[in-house]
């Protein structure tokens, strides 16, 4: 039931009226402190009137209750709005506001709306959309035309008049004119963008349509088609400029031939022809075009960062006597990569049966090369044959190597749990620990963290328990301000005003196809408050690919945020989650960890073989469940119908194999009959063992991100293991100290 996805990335418990103490408020400065967004908090500050004798905006308890029920935190935002703290006033009377025009109170509504677009500057057109809407909804039609007038007029240059534009342009198409001229980027425009092509899809101004679903609308449906019709019908109208914007869509929605082909028309620039040669050789055919973009990449940016990583990738395309010259090239040009092109040398020179120089270039890079990823994967390699052969005690031995020399390499994960396995087996449970203890503290996201944490013995369930757990899980109460965006977008987000913080970043967000790390994370976390959870997702969790010493710094700064890992291992669903995992007896983390695997979280999306939804049912499997499910009718793109049938069907993998969650969730990705094949054909020691020995490789690596996604779902959310967690890192971090 697997999707194939962007790679490599109670159950909620609401905050109760307690939480708005004096302790949190303090806990929250140090929060917002630790991340250094000194500069967003004191721009939020001025916008608001704010003095330093005030709180900081951020800061505010009615924050607390912005991701509230409007139940729970009705009679705390009447109080806050009659209180002594500006800020806090402002807010309240805001959300209450829209509390009661949502309840169809508008009349009740205008007082607290009267007079707020002078006090509360930053929110001042919002909350005139505010006004107009419960004047309309109490009946008072003049003022309500009056309200709409001036925020025409007054606001005619902010963004959040584009909603209203698009309202009036469904009468007067004068109103959808403006809003493509004026706010181009906005979604709104996108969506009169989209209309206006499907009503008439050769009109005279489909070009500019057509780019606007190019620059703003790769969130649409239909944003794939647009950049088809711009490639095959506009191609000879296309600036260089277009192309590379036409380029950047279709490298986003992975259509990768039609990228390199869009690149290779856009102006040359390391990553740019970069783009155009990896997109034609990911999709397949063309090599010599592929070698002469590669080579092209070479002769005119020689020193780029790009052009080691096209370097590399163009000895995929080239025989292997031949790739041997373009290694040597990367190895004299580009220290940092040496490594790397060293270890690709090796593989090469095995594959032209040179063994005795592909195993003199291994050694090169250990003694040359001993603190590099490439040498860990070495050491690493040599570990497991060793314990293949049962010498236990020589694959402890290059095991510790990596972690001594390699401690952050990728191969370190894995080798500290085989480490602490190893010594556990060898009688030294003192070496073992320190192993153990070193992947959760160094790789804490890692999957063999969490293999790790069940051996050292904490309660997170393992393979043969992990099923009947029921985490106790506490999300954020609070949204800690982004670290870019305008004043205006912060107070949005701050608010829980989703959708209009998201349009509002739409404006503001410039530099999308080359970010900062800060921009890249402000834009995942709007995606992922949006519901764009796949590439909110892909956005936060691929900072980890920086690769800059800069960019490095900025994103370790970012990881120290509280929301940070929310983002790549966010809880959409959770209702759903809990209430359909505790019907199947399941662990609601672990189904967590599986939709996000499957689906990333979106709810419409489908597989090349047509699996469907949030767990990726196939069609069949639906039809097969329905009835044992006690399900008359389905609908797979509905979330409630999806994730019954998911956890069903779940349950019953779990069922044909005594409970054992490793097998059961190998049976979701493979099916049951493949892994009862790989039971009975046995030759593995322990669920570990046969967690490595799985032959199909999707599976394996599904195996790996479902319970590795679970492990971090536990340590992000649930407190007693977030606790445990950070005392070992902290302890960790003194010992090196």
């Amino acid at each position: 039931m697997a999707n194939r996805l962007k790679a490599n990335l109670p159950l909620v418990a609401i905050a109760g009226l307690s939480a708005l103490s004096l302790g949190m408020t303090a806990a929250l400065v140090k929060t917002v402190s630790s991340t250094g967004d000194v500069t967003i908090l004191e721009n939020l500050e001025e916008s608001l009137g704010l003095g330093r004798s005030d709180a900081l905006a951020a800061d505010d308890p009615v924050l607390a209750l912005a991701l509230q029920p409007v139940a729970q935190r009705q009679e705390l935002l009447v109080a806050a709005a009659e209180g002594q703290e500006a800020t806090s006033r402002h807010r309240a009377r805001y959300l209450l506001a829209l509390d009661l025009i949502n309840q169809d109170r508008g009349g009740s509504a205008i007082p607290l709306l009267e007079g707020l677009e002078s006090e509360y500057p930053v929110m001042a057109p919002y909350v005139a959309l505010a006004l107009a809407q419960a004047q309309r909804a109490a009946g008072q039609a003049e003022a309500a035309q009056q309200t709409q007038d001036r925020l025409l007029s007054d606001y005619g240059d902010s963004g959040a008049i584009a909603p209203l534009l698009y309202d009036l342009g469904q009468q007067d198409p004068a109103y959808w004119d403006r809003l493509v001229q004026q706010f181009p980027h906005h979604p709104k425009a996108v969506e009169v963008a989209h209309q206006r092509l499907t009503a008439d899809p050769n009109r005279a101004d489909s070009l500019p349509l057509l780019m606007i679903m190019a620059r703003a609308g790769l969130h649409h449906p239909s944003a794939g088609a647009a950049l088809l019709r711009l490639k095959n019908e506009f191609g000879s109208q296309l600036t260089p400029e277009d192309w590379q914007t036409v380029g950047f869509g279709f490298w986003r929605i992975d259509s990768y031939g039609n990228a390199g082909a869009a690149y290779a028309q856009a102006p040359p620039s390391p990553r740019n022809l970069y783009r155009a040669a990896r997109g034609l050789q990911v999709s397949g055919g063309q090599r010599d075009r592929v070698i002469a973009l590669y080579n092209q990449l070479d002769q005119q940016f020689p020193d780029a960062p790009e052009t080691a990583t096209g370097l590399l990738r163009l000895t995929l395309s080239l025989p292997n006597d031949q790739a041997l010259g373009v290694l040597d090239q990367v190895v004299s040009r580009f220290p940092d990569r040496a490594a790397e092109a060293l270890a690709l040398r090796a593989d090469k020179l095995d594959q032209l049966n040179s063994a005795a120089s592909a195993q003199a270039t291994r050694e090169l890079i250990l003694n040359d090369y001993k603190d590099s990823d490439a040498a860990g994967d070495i050491r690493f390699q040599r570990a497991r044959a060793a314990a293949a052969q049962g010498d236990l005690a020589t694959a402890l031995s290059w095991g510790s190597e990596v972690l001594r020399h390699s401690p952050d390499s990728e191969s370190a994960a894995d080798a500290g749990y085989w480490v602490g396995k190893w010594a556990n087996q060898l009688g030294q449970p003192e070496v073992a620990q320190s192993a153990l203890e070193s992947v959760i503290a160094r790789h804490p996201e890692s999957y063999y963290a969490w293999r790790s944490a069940v051996a050292l013995g904490w309660n997170v369930g393992d393979f043969t328990t992990v099923r009947s757990k029921v985490p106790v899980v506490a999300p954020p109460s609070q949204r800690t301000p982004l670290p870019a965006g305008s004043d205006k977008l912060q107070e949005l987000y701050l608010l829980g005003q989703d959708q209009r913080a998201w349009q509002q970043w739409q404006l503001e967000y410039d530099n999308y196809q080359d970010p900062t790390p800060k921009e890249q994370f402000t834009d995942g976390k709007l995606r992922l408050v949006a519901y764009d959870n796949l590439n909110g997702i892909f956005q936060v969790s691929s900072l980890a690919l920086a690769d800059d010493p800069a960019d490095l710094k900025i994103v370790q700064d970012l990881k120290q945020r509280p929301d940070f890992w929310h983002g790549v291992y966010p809880l959409p669903y959770a209702d759903l989650i809990t209430t359909w995992s505790a019907n199947r007896q399941l662990n609601p983390l672990l189904v967590a960890a599986l939709i996000r695997q499957e689906s990333r979280f979106e709810h419409k999306i489908r597989s090349g073989v047509g699996a469907a939804g949030l767990m990726q049912v196939m069609p069949a499997t639906a039809e097969w469940i329905k009835d044992r499910a006690g399900l008359e009718t389905f609908d797979l793109n509905d979330p409630t119908d999806n994730i019954k049938l998911g956890t069903w069907y779940l349950d019953y993998t779990h069922a044909e194999y005594d409970n054992h969650s490793l097998f059961a969730v190998a049976s979701y990705n493979a099916g049951p009959g493949a892994v009862a094949r790989w039971i009975n054909r046995g030759g593995f020691v322990d669920a570990d063992d046969f967690a490595e020995k799985i032959p199909y490789p999707e599976t394996k690596g599904y195996v790996r991100a479902v319970f590795g996604g679970y492990w971090n779902y536990l340590r992000l959310y649930d407190p007693v293991i977030a606790e445990q967690v950070e005392t070992l890192q902290k302890r960790h971090r003194g010992f090196e100290g």
